[in-house]
Parts: structure tokens; C-alpha cells; sequence
């Protein structure tokens, strides 16, 4: 391989990292604009995460591509090779995070002129701030190449699911005393979801990053999603078939 075109070759490399690093930037930015949506009922806030996805899936589309092409025409091997097969992997991950930030901007709409509760504005902003931090940590461990790192978003979700699981019992009370109908009920619900799921691409992310760094494989398969509605495009999106 000549020098010129070890050069490209390499520039190319750092190309699918910085875009990683630079979408996966924005969904950790994303996320508290769309729990700020939600928490103050802001449908302006909410249309420009939902106008916006068109550009993360475009650029997912174009650095998944720059992958296959490096794969084809460059022969990687060894670290590389882990590099950009993960890569299309973690794009994957992070298009998807910034759909679920999409679908909370959605049940944002659903729910509108409807009152929240303190217990209920509470919760949410805490899976808001731990769905954000897990996402930034995914990032630097992603963009530093920092095994030990990656490996530590594996607990932090563990946090995140703990929450998850109080803010359904949280809606469970909330209805029960009647400040909350079962629609509110059931569209947080959702919501609940679409941030654990989040939760679960960070650590994806984490993962791959890991074998990226060491050839490191998990124990169990990766967090995938096994059904639409766990890519938070659930049956009830409405607004994903228009």
C-alpha cells in the first residue's frame, strides 16, 4: 500500500470516529432537550427534536456507508477490522437513541395540557439526567479508546433501570389517586421505556467499544432490540406511519 494511499486510508478511520463521536455527542445533548420538552409540556421544543432526526439518519447512513466502503477497498485486518465492523454496530445504536428521543417528543404531543404531578416531574427529570450521563460516558469511552471506562456503563445502567422501575411504580400511584387518567398512564409508561432503552444502546456502545480496544466479547449477547417497539417505534407511534 502506497503512502498516499495509507494516508487516505487512515483519514478515513478517523473519519468514521469523529462522526461517531459527533453524532453520539448529539443524542447525549438531545436527550435533556427532550426531557425539557416533556417536563414543560414545550411542543416548539418538541418539533425541532422531531424535524431534526431526518438529519442524524442521514448521517448514519453516510458513515455506515463510508464503512462497507473502507471494508471493500481497503482489506482491514486485525484492530481495524474490529474498528469498523463495531462502528456499523454503534451507529446503529446511536440512530436509534436519538428515535427514542423522537418518540418522548411524541408522547410530549400526546399528553399536552395535561398536568404532571411533583412525583412525576421528578422521576422523569432523574431518568433524563442518568440517560444523558450514561450517553456522554459512551462517547468518551468510545472516542478515547478507554476499555475500563466502557466497562464501567454496564452498572451505571443498572442505576437507570432502577429508576425506570421506580417511575412505574410512581404512575401506578398517580393513577391510582386519580391525578393521572389511564391514557397519561400508559403513554409514560412508554416514556419510561424509550429512556431505559436508551440506556441500553449506551451500554452497546460501551461494549463494542470494548472489543474495539481488547477483542473483548460478552458473556451475554448485546442489549439488541428484539421488536419495534423496543426500538422505540411501539405500535402506538401513530405519527411513524404518516
Amino acid at each position: 500500500m502506497s503512502l498516499e494511499v495509507r494516508s487516505h486510508y487512515h483519514e478515513e478511520l478517523d473519519e468514521v470516529r469523529t462522526g461517531i463521536a459527533r453524532m453520539s455527542a448529539g443524542v447525549t445533548e438531545l436527550i435533556p432537550r427532550a426531557t425539557h420538552a416533556l417536563l414543560e409540556a414545550d411542543l416548539h421544543a418538541a418539533d425541532l427534536v422531531i424535524e431534526g432526526d431526518s438529519a442524524f439518519d442521514e448521517r448514519a447512513l453516510e458513515l455506515e456507508e463510508l464503512c462497507f466502503s473502507v471494508i471493500a477497498l481497503q482489506a482491514p485486518v486485525a484492530s481495524d477490522l474490529r474498528l469498523l465492523m463495531s462502528s456499523v454496530k454503534i451507529i446503529a445504536d446511536v440512530e436509534r437513541s436519538a428515535d427514542l428521543c423522537v418518540n418522548i417528543c411524541k408522547a410530549t404531543r400526546r399528553i399536552y395540557s395535561h398536568e404532571l404531578d411533583a412525583n412525576l416531574r421528578g422521576m422523569i427529570q432523574k431518568l433524563g439526567v442518568q440517560a444523558s450521563r450514561l450517553f456522554k460516558e459512551a462517547t468518551e469511552a468510545y472516542l478515547q479508546n478507554d476499555g475500563p471506562r466502557a466497562g464501567a456503563i454496564h452498572d451505571m445502567d443498572g442505576y437507570l433501570d432502577d429508576l425506570h422501575r421506580q417511575f412505574i411504580q410512581v404512575i401506578f400511584e398517580s393513577h391510582s389517586a386519580g391525578t393521572i387518567d389511564l391514557q397519561v398512564a400508559v403513554q409514560l409508561a412508554l416514556v419510561a421505556r424509550f429512556f431505559e432503552r436508551i440506556g441500553d444502546h449506551a451500554v452497546n456502545v460501551g461494549e463494542r467499544t470494548r472489543y474495539i480496544v481488547s477483542g473483548w466479547v460478552p458473556d451475554q449477547p448485546y442489549a439488541e432490540s428484539g421488536s419495534n417497539f423496543d426500538d422505540g417505534k411501539a405500535p402506538t407511534d401513530a405519527d411513524d406511519r404518516d
